[in-house]
């Protein structure tokens, strides 16, 4: 039957119901542009060390009188928060921010993909050009399709949970120092992840550096599907002998066609 929202009121204090607001939301991805972009890379890789895959995310955070934003870059192997920024605005330096604090802690070695979404910022010619420089290969989400940035969203979720939505910060420095007291003290040094078998991110590094010396370990297998039955054709030997198909970064990729995805060349996307 039909009931005023006044009805529903009165009975809710009666009750000593309160009713729950929504909490406000706000885009951070800005897809909606012209430039380039590029093939999805993350999904077809099988890991074998850290700093082969580096997943970028943003979020927002919500503080009294305004919104902040916070740039995140895990491993995709450890799932250590490698790099982190946190500003009042989206704009491209947020990203960059958190890009250069990962280099300068890791130095990683050319042949590492990093993977984001198709945002704005990570498409921007100033962030590429940092990537170039440093040898790394661009990678980035279908629209929609936030599978290969699950670690960084899992992330993203904690952080919310068990810090931001638990705490009030009096300023945009009260909350940095927070996060980073979290991201540096707790989450990479203390937090227990099933997926590494519950080890923190960073004693499960220290665990995976002897293998990682090894030559097998040294660089990610790359898997392309064929678009003839769809189906993985993946090497023998992880050099990619026998089967050009299971790339071993940081070789080059090879150009071909992809179902859905376009072609690529040196890891760009056309369509």
């Amino acid at each position: 039957m039909p009931v005023n929202h006044k009805r529903v009121l009165r009975i809710m204090r009666e009750d000593n119901l309160l009713a729950v607001q929504p909490r406000a939301f706000v885009v951070t991805t800005d897809s909606d542009h012209g430039l380039e972009v590029y093939l999805n890379l993350a999904g077809r890789m099988k890991l074998t060390g850290i700093d082969q895959l580096w997943v970028a995310d943003i979020t927002y955070i919500r503080l009294k009188a305004e919104f902040v934003y916070l740039a995140v870059i895990l491993d995709g192997h450890s799932r250590k928060v490698v790099g982190w920024a946190l500003e009042r605005t989206l704009a491209s330096r947020l990203a960059v921010a958190a890009l250069e604090q990962a280099i300068a802690k890791r130095q990683p070695s050319p042949g590492l993909v990093h993977h984001s979404d198709r945002g704005v910022q990570y498409a921007g010619a100033e962030y590429v050009a940092i990537l170039k420089k440093h040898g790394m290969i661009p990678s980035m989400s279908r629209p929609a399709n936030p599978y290969n940035n699950a670690s960084c969203e899992s992330f993203i979720k904690t952080l919310k949970r068990e810090e931001i939505y638990a705490r009030r910060y009096d300023n945009l420095e009260h909350l940095r120092a927070n996060i980073e007291e979290f991201i540096e003290e707790y989450y990479n040094r203390q937090r227990l992840h099933s997926a590494l078998g519950y080890q923190s991110p960073e004693e499960f590094e220290q665990q995976s550096e002897p293998r990682s010396a090894a030559p097998d370990f040294r660089s990610a297998t790359l898997q392309f599907f064929e678009n003839d039955g769809n189906e993985a054709r993946v090497s023998k030997v992880l050099t990619g002998e026998g089967d050009s198909i299971t790339v071993p970064f940081p070789r080059p990729h090879p150009l071909l066609t992809d179902t859905g995805e376009g072609s690529i060349k040196n890891g760009k996307c056309a369509h």
